[in-house]
């Protein structure tokens, strides 16, 4: 066995300096390609989420593991055995195999192309790492220590271009290093580009940028707000600190998109962005527009819907659901075209008798087809204060959200044959009405009017849309930067939330409906498992 490495040479601290405990001078930073070999015994915390690879920019493979011992008792061992075939994680010496094997002949991306760096990092996540985000970190226990021993590195080590396997790297960037990893001035920098993030990594917002190569990356800022220092050969860009004048016309774009991203949408007006479409009289609009109430009574509900109709959109409405005795009543908020053959995007609100929960309802309608239903309970009650239902729809996906948690995701898969709404333009509906015929106990509890009027109450409908209007979209002619919704993905601290949800919430899917579909799930119930 090869002697293990010594951190002093091997490591250089990227970030918190001042927190990281042996003394750094000038440091060695190798990177590997093609076959790693890599111990790391470490002290640490008692959920395992090794990820399975990111491969040219994409990752999504994520598996976690509870550990059959305490990891803060002693040092484990973590290992990780590459090379061109595999990818396997080590746990004890157990070969707790979680094989990426290499499929790149069936098309699937397997990563030997790029050198890679060897990372170890302590961070606060509490916006995604405990249950989904929702347990925060507890800073009277800090600080909170993770230690690490015996490093060792077999592998083959790329240096100027070159592996020590003995092949040639085809590198054509030049320049040694150190200064494609640490993003020091020596070298060409040749295909680059300026990378840049919004983080909240120690609970203040700031900019983060490097620059991305084709093979590695240029570190050039990592912002530390607590502490307000650069580290050496880097340069901390956050709202207030720019050092390279050559950069000022990009940053200056970058920041006023950062400020676009923190502002607050100002919520509409219900007397200018809506109209009443049926239950006239069941319907009133209060303080000035800003409050709009739903009444049902035993011979008529009420509705409205939006002026304005949309192609992708994310619409936000908070909803305060009828109180008490709600059995047989249905609240819903979603969007629609029109025809045979419509799109729809569904939140339906189910009625119950006192004490018992509303079950969400969720469905996604394309080219008048629906069948896609998921449905949940909610974790508090949405009938004793406003909460915010969220809809928002890309080119991308749809993502269903209640007060910023994703709840469900419907993915484009239209390649695999699989409609998508991304054709028609749709309205936003609201209604309250009647359905004791199915919507409590599948329509065995009926509505006791007794209990009517039944009021249900709306607010801050904030639509961040691409208004349809003449045949053509609002978001072909102008400037969408602030639109982040068009392009953004959900992170792994939204999947994370999303994840806790769909464990602990859901009470139907009709991804797992076999009674339902005893020929076979629909074919988008597979490709999700695989996606």
């Amino acid at each position: 066995m090869a002697a293990h490495a010594n951190f002093n040479e091997h490591f250089d601290i990227t970030w918190g300096d001042g927190r990281a405990r042996y003394s750094i001078m000038n440091r060695r930073m190798n990177i590997y390609l093609a076959t790693l070999i890599y111990n790391l015994s470490l002290s640490l915390a008692p959920l395992l989420a090794p990820s399975l690879p990111t491969t040219q920019g994409k990752g999504n493979r994520e598996q976690q593991f509870y550990l059959w011992f305490d990891p803060t008792a002693d040092f484990p061992t973590y290992s990780i055995l590459w090379n061109p075939q595999r990818i396997i994680w080590n746990l004890y010496q157990i070969i707790h195999e979680l094989k990426s094997q290499s499929q790149e002949s069936i098309g699937v991306p397997f990563p030997k192309n790029h050198a890679i760096i060897i990372y170890s990092s302590l961070w606060n996540a509490d916006d995604w790492a405990t249950r989904g985000g929702l347990v925060k970190t507890n800073w009277t226990q800090a600080p909170f220590t993770a230690s690490y021993r015996n490093f060792k590195a077999d592998a083959y080590v790329l240096s100027n271009g070159a592996s020590s396997w003995g092949n040639n790297f085809n590198n054509n960037r030049g320049g040694n290093n150190r200064g494609r990893s640490r993003g020091g001035r020596n070298g060409n920098r040749g295909n680059q580009r300026l990378v840049c993030q919004v983080c909240n990594k120690t609970g203040h917002v700031a900019l983060q940028c490097y620059w991305r190569f084709d093979q590695s990356i240029h570190y050039q800022g990592h912002s530390n707000t607590n502490q307000g220092t650069s580290h050496a050969n880097q340069t901390v860009m956050t709202s207030s600190s720019f050092s390279s004048s050559s950069n000022v016309p990009i940053l200056t774009l970058l920041l006023s998109l950062l400020a676009s991203f923190l502002m607050v949408t100002s919520a509409g007006n219900f007397y200018s962005d809506v109209h009443i479409v049926w239950g006239h009289g069941k319907a009133e609009i209060l303080n000035s527009g800003n409050l709009l109430k739903l009444n049902l009574v035993k011979d008529s509900g009420a509705g409205f819907e939006s002026y304005d109709e949309y192609l992708f959109g994310k619409i936000d409405m908070q909803i305060k659901l009828v109180p008490g005795n709600s059995a047989g009543t249905v609240t819903t908020f979603y969007m629609t075209s029109t025809g045979t053959n419509w799109d729809e995007i569904d939140f339906e609100f189910l009625g119950n008798v006192t004490g018992q929960p509303y079950t969400l309802h969720t469905n996604v309608i394309c080219q008048g087809k629906g069948d896609r239903e998921q449905q949940f309970y909610l974790w508090f009650d949405p009938t004793a204060d406003f909460h915010t239902y969220s809809i928002v729809w890309s080119s991308k996906h749809i993502v269903f959200y209640v007060d910023g948690i994703p709840i469900r995701a419907f993915k484009n898969m239209e390649s695999f044959g699989i409609p998508f709404p991304n054709k028609q333009a749709m309205n936003i509906h609201v209604t309250l009405w009647n359905a004791d015929d199915w919507a409590t106990q599948g329509g065995r509890v009926k509505t006791d009017w007794t209990y009517s009027p039944f009021t249900a109450s709306f607010r801050n409908l904030n639509a961040d849309g691409c208004v349809w209007s003449l045949g053509k979209s609002s978001c072909d002619s102008s400037f969408n930067g602030n639109k982040v919704w068009l392009w953004e993905e959900l992170d792994f601290s939204k999947k994370g939330q999303m994840q806790w949800v769909q464990n602990n919430y859901k009470i139907y899917d009709y991804c797992k409906d076999t009674k339902r579909f005893p020929h076979g799930l629909p074919r988008e119930c597979t490709l999700n498992n695989i996606f």
